[in-house]
């Protein structure tokens, strides 16, 4: 799929400014990854007196079909060459307003540094979509794009060219002309390629309403069709899409009485205002962990990775833990973990509860012995999967805590950030990450294997769909066991059953914890 964008010039203001105002050289051809694709940049002609860009969006529809796990177009089902064979790689949709956003995110800013003067004029523009879905026909495409100052070529395209008698697709060729600012243009786009597509490609969210207003700042608040583009835009999700509506017609309002929407939209005091704010993913992991230790009745913590140390400190705020050890491979992230907590500036009693020490969990260590519980938040995805085995030997099989969480990506859950591209992982350092059933598969084989009982839960949003963003295991010791090792290399093991529970600090520990 793909749209060009041409404008013309003159020797005061030549053609080529188009480059200046996209952030992309005419003389050069550039690719950039994007969410389920790669999108090409490059300049069919560059004069003084035309020039023309074109966006061309190469799609996989192998990756399509992967993230979207037979949602939307093109993934139905009861149809599963449908998932393959669709209009996806070829019909402009939420796939090539994504790739613009991307592509073009200073452009659709209205911004331009080297040349600060041009974003805000006017130009001639033309825009051609060869190929665009228009689920309402060529008159819902002059209804959306009229209002807004272009003049509107729809050509509806036949079926099969050789069967007339067929009738029209519900494709268009759609072209745009006008005098228009650049960044209003790509806007336009931006929101009303997907309107007339009527299908996204990810999971739409409460984010979406921002961007929507984002985007529609200046001509959504009196566009004629308002109703139809933010119900479209946002899935028909109805609760969305009143919410864009109340806060379009306050724009309206602020408009009209020459005020900012704030003034208007004052009935409720900002400090007194309970109103829930979206919690980030990192805090809900964290709480979900100190929730998983205090229900296991741990006194004597271990952060396994503990990175920059923001779950070491939490753990500090409550008196409950009354030892918290932090390790990690990195001495650069032990120093800002260091920096961070400022033990030099606790009590001395206070200081006395934390450590934070070096170490690999490629090892086994004697100083990871003797603690009630062990957390892994977001490790084990950043070890190869040949190194994995090491590290459960020398957390559940040497250390052998009475209670391991193991928190890690959910990859299901991936096609919710468009952002993503597609076939990457979250972080650059990550060596793999799970779905659902292949971390339930390595926790079982994990706890049986080492003599754990596990259990899961969901950390962040559990969508009925792809399952939550974290996936979070909680091992607890079901038993004992003491291995030695014969000079031949063989393992003798002692095993001795014990309640599924941590000890209180009142209680004998066992005889095989003290010798570890």
């Amino acid at each position: 799929m793909f749209l060009t964008i041409s404008t013309t010039g003159t020797t005061g203001s030549p053609a080529t400014d188009l480059g200046f105002l996209l952030h992309k050289h005419p003389g050069k051809a550039q690719r950039f990854s994007t969410s389920h694709g790669t999108a090409h940049v490059l300049y069919p002609e560059a004069g003084e007196e035309r020039c023309t860009a074109a966006l061309l969006l190469e799609v996989d529809p192998v990756a399509l079909v992967r993230r979207a796990k037979g949602k939307g177009r093109g993934g139905a089902p009861d149809s599963a060459l449908a998932q393959y064979v669709n209009d996806r790689p070829y019909a402009a949709s939420s796939l090539l307003a994504v790739a613009l956003s991307s592509v073009f995110s200073t452009a659709l800013k209205g911004q331009c540094a080297a040349r600060p003067e041009l974003p805000g004029a006017a130009r001639p523009l033309r825009i051609e979509v060869p190929v665009l879905p228009a689920r309402g026909g060529a008159a819902l495409v002059e209804r959306l794009f009229a209002p807004l100052g272009w003049t509107v070529t729809a050509e509806p395209v036949a079926l099969d060219e050789k069967f007339p008698q067929w009738g029209d697709s519900r494709y268009v060729r759609l072209v745009l002309e006008g005098e228009q600012r650049l960044a209003d243009a790509l806007r336009h786009l931006y929101v009303l390629l997907p309107v007339l597509d009527d299908a996204k490609h990810y999971w739409v969210a409460s984010d979406e309403v921002e961007k929507l207003l984002r985007a529609g700042e200046g001509w959504l608040e009196d566009h004629p069709e308002q109703r139809l583009i933010a119900g479209r835009y946002l899935s028909r999700r109805w609760s969305l899409t009143r919410d864009a509506l109340e806060r379009l017609a306050l724009a309206r309002l602020a408009e009209a009485d020459d005020a900012e929407a704030e003034e208007l939209d004052n009935a409720v005091d900002e400090e007194t205002d309970t109103e829930e704010r979206p919690v980030p993913l990192a805090v809900q992991r964290r709480t979900a962990i100190l929730g998983a230790l205090r229900a296991a009745g741990a006194a004597r913590v271990l952060d396994l990775g503990c990175g920059q140390g923001q779950l070491v400190g939490e753990l500090l705020k409550d008196p409950r833990f009354t030892e918290v050890a932090g390790m990690d491979v990195s001495t650069r992230a032990l120093k800002e973990a260091a920096r961070r907590l400022r033990p030099d500036r606790m009590t001395e009693r206070q200081a006395a509860r934390v450590t934070l020490f070096q170490g690999s969990l490629a090892y086994t260590d004697r100083r990871l012995a003797g603690y009630d519980a062990a957390v892994l938040s977001e490790v084990i995805e950043h070890l190869d999967l040949p190194r994995l085995p090491a590290l459960e030997h020398a957390v559940f099989g040497a250390a052998r805590p009475a209670t391991v969480i193991v928190t890690t990506p959910n990859s299901e859950y991936n096609v919710r950030w468009e952002t993503l591209p597609a076939g990457h992982l979250r972080h650059a350092d990550h060596r793999f990450e799970w779905t659902r059933e292949e971390f339930r598969t390595w926790a079982a084989e994990v706890a049986e294997r080492y003599g754990y009982e596990v259990a899961h839960a969901p950390v962040g949003p559990d969508d009925p769909e792809t399952g939550p963003p974290t996936q979070m295991a909680v091992f607890t010791r079901t038993e004992n066991r003491t291995d030695t090792r014969t000079e031949n290399g063989t393992v003798n093991r002692t095993e001795s059953r014990t309640e599924s529970r941590t000890p209180n600090r009142t209680e004998k520990e066992p005889k095989q914890e003290k010798a570890a």
